[in-house]
């Protein structure tokens, strides 16, 4: 495990990361899809959308999406793949209450399931799902070896998985750029949509801490993955991340 990634966490209270994570995302829940938007500047759909046109050759039946949120990946996977079946899973309850209201109001209810579950411990049999996907979450993993190992148990033989995560540009122009605007900027805007005072703080922390582009692929090829690849998007600013179970 990466001990940076492991150690950055949202609070400084002494509990484990899973806690703070999901407490975290507990107090943001009314404020996360705005921010989203807000601090991508809307280019966070863009972002899912290619990663989805990634996947639309493969033609998987069964998803399971990590980290889903507020759904806004598994309901564009629904809407883009046409699924039989999309399983979400997320720590906090509240991110979870919003999905289902956009499940419903989307009229999904019958193809996307969500549910409270820690993605160190997936309540799935082996070889469960043709496809694993994970949209700006990996970071926020206690243990992201493990996780990937979980998710891989969860993989059928050729399955694939897809991470999508935010990363740091290294051009001389936009790495300047990006760390004054998500260390300034983005806190401050946070602090006053959501009012934690952490939460989007430990943002840019933990996008600098989470491991990188071959670093990451490395990290995928540890658990057991092959044809580990990444294609970088927006000068850097969010890497996808895509490797295969083998059979």
């Amino acid at each position: 495990m990466d001990p940076g990634c492991q150690n950055v966490r949202p609070y400084d209270d002494g509990r484990d990361k899973t806690a703070q994570v999901r407490d975290m995302f507990d107090n943001i829940a009314p404020a996360y899809d705005f921010m989203n938007r807000a601090m991508t500047m809307g280019i966070d759909k863009l972002w899912r959308r290619k990663a989805i046109a990634m996947l639309e050759p493969l033609h998987p039946r069964r998803i399971l999406d990590v980290a889903t949120g507020t759904a806004d990946l598994a309901l564009e996977l629904d809407r883009r793949l046409k699924p039989e079946a999309i399983t979400g899973i997320d720590l906090s309850e509240e991110m979870l209450a919003i999905g289902r209201r956009k499940v419903e109001s989307a009229g999904a209810t019958g193809r996307i399931t969500l549910e409270c579950a820690d993605c160190l411990r997936l309540p799935m049999p082996d070889g469960t799902f043709d496809c694993v996907t994970v949209a700006y979450g990996v970071r926020n993993f206690a243990d992201l070896l493990a996780g990937y190992r979980e998710m891989a148990r969860v993989l059928k033989p050729g399955g694939t998985l897809c991470v999508i995560e935010l990363s740091t540009p290294t051009g001389a122009v936009t790495a300047p750029l990006y760390r004054f605007y998500t260390r300034y900027i983005i806190p401050a805007v946070g602090r006053l949509v959501s009012h934690d005072t952490r939460a989007y703080s430990y943002l840019p922390e933990s996008i600098a801490a989470v491991p990188q582009r071959e670093r990451m692929t490395a990290l995928m090829e540890r658990a057991g993955f092959a044809d580990c690849s990444f294609r970088t998007l927006t000068f850097g600013v969010c890497t996808i991340y895509t490797a295969r179970k083998p059979f």
